[in-house]
């Protein structure tokens, strides 16, 4: 954590000096300009203007360079908190791309055991990166699409129990990564009673140093069960919209904008985005056509083929009711 300050005090100081720099330079060089037979001092502005004329690029370059350096100082300080977890951060590595990742036949032995705890390859998980970059799988038509920027902010409410904690994290780092800086208001990760050991001091220390005041914890003291865990995040939420997932998900770019805007168009909406699928025992990203999600009689969640006059559209960027 000290270290970690120091960081911070070592980018504000910084900051400050090349701050002073250009003021210095903006205020104190005397440039004057020559008509005839005198010279006119030159307006501040017109300075500025004459400075950039004559090679404030070269300045702007030095301190980009300088800005750069810091904040790969900053970078490294803030991925050394996964490293402590034993996760790794960055947008290389296994399962780059959504491809399947792989483990050597020793690290196979070793991934037995967790494989049955969770149900997924949770130690192979512990082999991807934070960060790692999945395919776009959006039709075109969706990337063309523009929105407006006064889309409301989404609350992200998490709920989990003894699940992976990389999984878990990997499920916060995608939404901010994939998510616009001024449409997420928080993520909330809400605890339903977990016995985990890294899943109460190692998870709550993790989220607070590496995103301050964007991640919240609730905890529930006992089990509730999925919905009323759900109410909890909901409580705790001050987004104007929430939005409710599992926590083991990775975002695409793109996929929130056209969620909030449908809200924004009708409030009375729940939206529901398409979903692909994560391969539980590679991590491959795995596309799924086109469809609705619903229920049969029986309340099992199933897949449902858009109606015929979605089709005729032929438009595949329209919602399917």
């Amino acid at each position: 954590m000290a270290s970690l300050r120091r960081v911070k005090v070592l980018l504000v100081l910084n900051l400050i000096a090349v701050a002073g720099f250009v003021l210095f330079l903006a205020k104190c060089r005397p440039i004057t300009a020559k008509n005839g037979d005198s010279f006119h001092d030159i307006h501040p502005r017109a300075e500025v203007a004459n400075l950039t004329a004559r090679g404030i690029g070269s300045i702007q370059d030095a301190v980009l360079k300088r800005l750069s350096l810091l904040e790969d100082i900053v970078y490294r300080q803030l991925n050394g908190l996964s490293k402590s977890l034993g996760l790794i951060e960055g947008y290389g590595g296994r399962g780059k791309g959504g491809l399947p990742a792989t483990l050597s036949p020793e690290e196979e032995e070793k991934a037995k055991g967790p494989h049955e705890k969770y149900g997924y390859n949770s130690y192979l998980s512990e082999k991807i990166s934070l960060d790692r970059s999945i395919p776009d799988y959006r039709p075109t038509k969706c990337k063309e699409l523009k929105y407006g920027k006064d889309l409301p902010q989404i609350s992200i409410i998490f709920i989990f129990v003894n699940e992976a904690l990389s999984v878990i994290l990997r499920s916060v780092h995608s939404a901010v990564n994939h998510t616009p800086a001024h449409l997420l208001k928080e993520i909330i990760l809400v605890d339903d009673n977990s016995d985990e050991e890294e899943l109460k001091a190692p998870l709550e220390e993790y989220v607070n140093k590496r995103y301050p005041g964007l991640v919240k914890v609730v905890r529930n003291q006992k089990r509730e069960g999925l919905i009323r865990a759900r109410i909890e995040g909901w409580k705790a939420a001050t987004g104007q919209i929430t939005g409710f997932f599992d926590a083991h998900v990775e975002f695409t770019a793109g996929w929130a904008e056209p969620v909030l805007s449908r809200i924004q168009e009708n409030r009375r909406r729940v939206i529901l985005p398409s979903i692909d699928n994560i391969k539980q025992d590679n991590f491959e990203v795995q596309r799924y056509e086109n469809s609705a999600h619903g229920y049969s009689w029986e309340l099992w969640c199933m897949y449902i083929s858009p109606p015929k006059d979605w089709w005729d559209a032929g438009d595949p960027s329209l919602p399917i009711r």
